[in-house]
């Protein structure tokens, strides 16, 4: 579809294109706008386009969406019940054996839920933070939540985390094969000392993606978790994933009330003042970006795009290219 089909005024997408280019510099990016299902504009500098790259945790937003057809399918029986009734090993984790000094698996964790994992307030191996009380974006809570949603398929070994078949086959499976996508994965972990027990609470699950496949994904987000006839995702599930979780709302300040469940939020303008409340990204180190705008039909891609290592207010994805994207936009 072209520009002019999809309601854009081109010159304003050149302007979207020299902010790239002036931002980016030497670096390069690339860069997907898909409008009603369609690929309007792909623009990349420096980078193959077919290669995928690791998104960090924009791979966080993949977890959530699993994690939704887990509970819909039962293999979890609910988003608020106790992760260690099915993976138990996150407990078993003594002092000395976490990743760091005063970091280990304490008593108050055995209450962690898997919704407060995907909402970053589960304050595992976190001394003093209550399961649902604090946001404190972290890795490891993350990977105890693929460990054991993988547990509750018959996926994940601590045995044999390598070995294991892994998470990475549901996000195969239940997300990108209904889509049409082809993503790649591998496994990741921190430098730690040589007692960490990584088996455990290691081996983050990294999503590799291309710019129109990491566009599938967003615009099966933006319809709700649908896509061509069918329902990947439950609906009820994406609607909530994409809203301020409960646990911000009741214990933090407003100005973090901005995570969902995986994806960051827009619903109180806090990330993004100037732009519909209804907006909503997956987000990633490096400037792995897709921003979803439902009520206009856009998904905004950008893997990479220029990244200034923000996780808040309007530098998140880059939030003036967003705004010179929506200003191309016709009314």
């Amino acid at each position: 579809m072209t520009p002019e089909e999809a309601g854009f005024i081109p010159d304003k997408l050149i302007q979207v294109e020299a902010w790239l280019d002036e931002h980016a510099g030497a670096r390069g990016y690339r860069f997907a706008l898909v409008k009603d299902g369609y690929l309007v504009s792909a623009l990349n500098r420096g980078y193959d386009p077919n290669e995928p790259l690791r998104i960090a945790s924009a791979a966080k937003s993949f977890y959530g969406s699993v994690l939704g057809i887990a509970v819909a399918e039962a293999r979890i029986p609910s988003a608020d019940a106790p992760v260690a009734d099915i993976y138990p090993e996150m407990l078993d984790v003594p002092a000395g054996e976490g990743p760091k000094e005063g970091r280990y698996a304490f008593p108050k964790d055995r209450a962690i839920t898997y919704r407060q994992l995907i909402s970053n307030t589960s304050g595992y191996m976190k001394p003093g933070e209550a399961p649902g009380r604090v946001f404190h974006y972290q890795t490891y809570g993350m990977n105890i939540l693929t460990h054991a949603i993988a547990t509750a398929y018959g996926r994940y070994d601590v045995a044999d985390p390598e070995g294991s078949v892994g998470f990475a086959s549901l996000i195969d499976e239940k997300l990108a094969a209904p889509i049409g996508a082809t993503f790649d994965y591998s496994l990741t972990n921190f430098d730690l000392h040589p007692r960490a027990r990584l088996p455990i609470f290691g081996y983050y699950c990294q999503v590799h993606t291309t710019p129109l496949d990491f566009a599938r994904a967003g615009w099966l987000w933006c319809n709700w978790g649908r896509w061509e006839g069918q329902q990947v995702v439950p609906e009820a599930w994406v609607r909530a994933a994409v809203k301020v979780n409960g646990d911000l709302i009741d214990h933090a300040p407003p100005e973090q009330w901005m995570y969902g469940y995986g994806f960051w939020t827009n619903e109180r303008g806090v990330l993004w003042p100037d732009l519909p409340h209804t907006a909503f990204a997956a987000a990633g180190a490096g400037g792995h970006y897709a921003t979803v705008f439902p009520d206009l039909r856009l998904v905004v891609v950008q893997n990479p795009g220029p990244y200034h290592n923000a996780r808040e207010g309007a530098s998140l994805a880059n939030g003036d290219l967003l705004s010179l994207v929506l200003a191309g936009l016709r009314v």
